[in-house]
C-alpha cells in the first residue's frame, strides 16, 4: 500500500491506492479546498490521479506558478466550450497558454465581434457558477479521430491523426463538452473565477500561411480577483506607455508602408539614437574595444561558409546582380568581424582582441510580427566580438557581464535576470565542441557570481548564449543583452593566430551585444521612463519661454550660452500665454522649463520648473549650467527635481 512523502519529509501511509484529492483532505480542509493538481515524482497530474505505490507528493495550489498555467489552460478550455454552446458551428483547434494568459483559435464562419466576445465571457461565468466537474478518460488513437469526426470536428481530427498509431488519447470532458488534451486542468470550473477576454486576432491553421485562416481569442487569467484587477491596471499603464504612442506625441519617428519593418528617424528621436551610440562609443572605449565597419552587403558563399545560410537563411534577404552573384544584406556582423580578424598575421600578443560595430543588420519578420521599434526588419546592433584564448574565456567574460550590468545601472534597471541557454536542435559544430562551449560559459558564469536561470535548448547555433533580462518599471521582462561563446565560427572562416608554440590556432570568439537592437532598446526605454528619459538622454534638455516679445532678445542669448555648454536646448518666442507654452513642453516631457519675463530679464536670471510641475525659483543662469552640467555628467535623474 503506498506511502506517501511530502514535501516537508513527513510521510503518510495508506492502506489503499489514494487520489491526490484524498491525500490533500487527509491533510487538512483547507488545502483540500485550494488544491488544484499534483506533482507525484515531479510529474504533474490531476486531484483525480489515483496513487498506488510509493511515491513523492506535492499539492498544487494557485500560488504556485504551475498551478497558475494550469488555471490558464482551463480558463481556454472553458473559452471553447462557451464560444461552442453559444456558436455551434464554430469548430475549436488549439488553445495553449501563453505569458499571462492565454488563447483559443476557432474556425467560423464569420467573424467574432465585440458583442459576442462580451457574450462569450458572460456565459464563461454561466458555466463557472455551474462547478462543472472536470473529468480526464482515455480513448484509442483511431478511435479519437473517429469521435471528433461523427460531432464535426475536423481540426482536432486531423491533430489526432498526427499522432503515432496505438497510442492512448487523454481526453477531457466538463458538463457534455469534450476536448483533446494531455491535461492536467482543474477540478471544476468552479475554480475559474478571475479572468477576462482581452482581443481578437487573425491565425492561420498550424502557423502556415498557405492554409486557412482562422479567428484567435485572447484572454487573461489569474488565481484571484486581486491579481486580475492588478494586471488590467499594468495593462492599462502599459497602454499609456506605448512607445509607439510615445512617438508620435513626442515627435519622434514614424514608420509607413513603402518600409515595413524600417524606422523613420525624426530630429528628436535621432538625437536620442545618437546618445544612445555616443554613451556606448566611450563605454566600449573605455573598455579596450576598439571600433570596426564592416560592409552590408555580402556574397552568398561567405554566409554559407559561416552557416547562417543553412541555419538562418529564411529569414535574410539575398539580391542577384546582373552578372548573377548572389550577395546577402547581412543579418548579423560576426562574420564581417572574421574577415578584419583574418587581415594580417595575429599572434597570441595579440589577444584578447576586441572589435566593436554598431552595424545595421537586416532580418526578415513576418508582417503580423512587426511591432514598433520592438520588433522591425532593418536595426542597428551594438554588437562586439572578443577573440580570445580558451584560457582567456572566463577572464573576459567577467568583465563583459560587469560592464553589461553597469551600463543596464546607468540607464535606470537595477532587476536584472539571467538565463544560460544551451545547444539548440538545430547548430553547426560537434558535440564535443558543445561540450567545452558550454561548460567555458558555465565556468564564467560562476567566476562572475551571477545567478542564472535555466533555458534548454535556446542557444545560438553556433554556441550557448547568457541572456540578460530586464525587469521594467510596471514589472515587464525586456530580452536584451547576450554573451555566446563560440568554437564553431572562428574555424569554419578560417580565423587563426600563432600561438606560443609557434603553431597555428584557431581563436574562441565571444558574441556579445548590450542593447540588442538600439532600436528596440529606445522603445524599452520610452516605455520604461514613460517617455520621461533622464536629462543626459532627453533629446530637448531645456526649452526657454519668453513672457512678451520683450524678452525675446534675452531667451536667445540664454539658448546660445547653454548650446555653448553642451546643453540642448530650444526657445519658445511664439506669441502664445505662458501657460499655454508651459503645459505644451511639460506634455513634450521636456525635464526643465526656463520662463523669462522682464524681471529675469532686467536681473540676467532664469526661472525655472521642472516636467513635474516643481518650481525652482529664480536663479543666476550660471547655477543652472552648473548644476546641469552636473546632472548630466553623472547622468542622474532629475536631481534637482529630486
Amino acid at each position: 500500500m503506498p506511502v506517501i512523502t511530502l514535501p516537508d519529509g513527513s510521510q503518510k501511509a495508506f492502506d489503499r491506492p489514494v487520489s491526490v484529492a484524498e491525500v490533500a483532505s487527509s491533510i487538512g480542509a483547507g488545502l483540500a479546498r485550494a488544491a488544484l493538481a499534483g506533482r507525484v515524482d515531479d510529474q504533474l497530474v490531476d486531484t483525480s490521479h489515483v496513487i498506488e505505490a510509493d511515491a513523492r507528493l506535492s499539492i498544487v495550489t494557485p500560488k504556485d506558478p504551475a498551478g497558475l498555467e494550469i488555471i490558464r489552460h482551463s480558463t481556454a478550455h472553458l473559452l471553447a466550450q462557451a464560444v461552442q454552446s453559444l456558436f455551434p458551428d464554430a469548430q475549436v483547434t488549439i488553445g495553449p497558454v501563453i505569458e499571462d494568459g492565454f488563447y483559443y483559435d476557432f474556425a467560423f464562419k464569420r467573424p467574432f465581434t465585440p458583442e459576442d466576445i462580451a457574450a462569450i465571457e458572460v456565459r464563461m461565468k454561466e458555466l463557472v457558477s455551474k462547478d462543472l466537474p472536470v473529468e480526464r478518460r482515455l480513448m484509442g488513437r483511431d478511435e479519437a479521430v473517429a469521435y471528433f469526426k461523427g460531432i464535426g470536428e475536423h481540426y482536432k481530427a486531423e491533430i489526432i491523426a498526427s499522432i503515432p498509431a496505438g497510442q492512448d488519447i487523454s481526453l477531457y470532458g466538463q458538463g457534455d463538452w469534450v476536448d483533446l488534451c494531455r491535461g492536467p486542468h482543474v477540478p471544476s470550473t468552479g475554480r475559474l473565477k478571475a479572468f477576462k477576454l482581452t482581443k481578437l486576432a487573425g491565425a492561420y491553421w498550424r502557423g502556415d500561411s498557405r492554409n486557412e485562416m482562422l479567428q484567435r481569442i485572447y484572454g487573461t487569467a489569474w488565481q484571484d480577483e486581486a491579481a486580475l484587477k492588478a494586471y488590467l491596471l499594468r495593462l492599462e499603464e502599459a497602454e499609456k506607455r506605448d512607445h509607439r504612442k510615445l512617438g508620435r506625441e513626442l515627435d519622434l519617428f514614424h514608420f509607413q508602408e513603402e518600409s515595413p519593418g524600417a524606422v523613420f528617424w525624426h530630429p528628436k528621436g535621432w538625437t536620442l539614437f545618437q546618445q544612445l551610440i555616443g554613451y556606448m562609443r566611450d563605454t566600449q572605449r573605455t573598455a579596450g574595444y576598439q571600433e570596426v565597419n564592416t560592409p552590408e552587403i555580402l556574397d552568398r558563399e561567405l554566409w554559407a561558409r559561416s552557416g547562417h545560410l543553412e541555419k538562418f537563411g529564411e529569414n535574410m534577404f539575398l539580391t542577384q546582380t546582373p552578372d548573377e552573384r548572389v550577395y546577402a544584406i547581412k543579418p548579423m556582423n560576426c562574420p564581417g568581424h572574421i574577415q578584419v580578424f583574418n587581415q594580417g598575421l595575429r599572434s597570441y600578443r595579440d589577444l584578447p582582441l576586441r572589435f566593436c560595430e554598431f552595424g545595421k543588420v537586416h532580418r526578415y519578420e513576418p508582417s503580423g510580427a512587426l511591432h514598433g521599434l520592438m520588433r522591425v526588419r532593418a536595426f542597428t546592433q551594438d554588437d562586439a566580438h572578443v577573440f580570445c584564448t580558451e584560457d582567456q574565456i572566463t577572464a573576459e567574460s567577467v568583465a563583459i557581464t560587469d560592464l553589461i550590468l553597469g551600463i543596464y545601472r546607468d540607464f535606470g534597471f537595477d532587476d536584472i535576470r539571467i538565463k544560460f541557454s544551451d545547444r539548440p536542435e538545430k547548430r553547426v559544430g560537434s558535440d564535443a565542441i558543445w561540450d567545452r562551449a558550454e561548460a567555458a560559459l558555465r565556468s564564467a558564469a560562476e567566476a562572475a557570481g551571477l545567478e542564472l536561470e535555466y533555458n534548454p535548448g535556446e542557444g545560438a547555433f553556433y554556441g550557448p548564449k547568457l541572456e540578460f533580462v530586464l525587469r521594467d518599471a510596471i514589472g515587464r521582462d525586456w530580452q536584451c543583452g547576450t554573451l555566446q561563446v563560440d568554437f564553431n565560427m572562428p574555424e569554419r572562416l578560417g580565423a587563426s593566430y600563432v600561438g606560443d608554440d609557434s603553431q597555428r590556432r584557431t581563436p574562441v570568439m565571444l558574441h556579445r551585444a548590450m542593447f540588442g537592437s538600439l532600436e528596440r532598446f529606445c522603445g524599452i526605454l520610452l516605455e520604461h521612463h514613460a517617455g520621461r528619459l533622464p536629462t543626459w538622454l532627453a533629446p530637448v534638455q531645456v526649452a526657454i519661454l519668453n513672457i512678451t516679445d520683450r524678452q525675446a532678445e534675452f531667451a536667445g542669448s540664454i539658448q546660445e550660452i547653454l548650446k555653448n555648454q553642451g546643453v540642448r536646448a530650444a526657445v519658445d518666442l511664439r506669441n502664445e500665454k505662458i501657460g499655454f507654452k508651459i503645459r505644451e513642453h511639460t506634455l513634450q516631457r521636456v525635464p526643465y522649463l526656463i520662463v523669462v519675463g522682464d524681471r529675469e530679464a532686467q536681473n540676467n536670471e532664469v526661472a525655472v520648473r521642472t516636467r513635474s510641475g516643481k518650481d525652482l525659483g529664480s536663479m543666476p543662469l550660471e547655477q543652472l549650467v552648473q548644476r546641469l552640467a552636473a546632472e548630466i555628467a553623472s547622468r542622474g535623474r532629475n536631481l534637482m527635481e529630486d
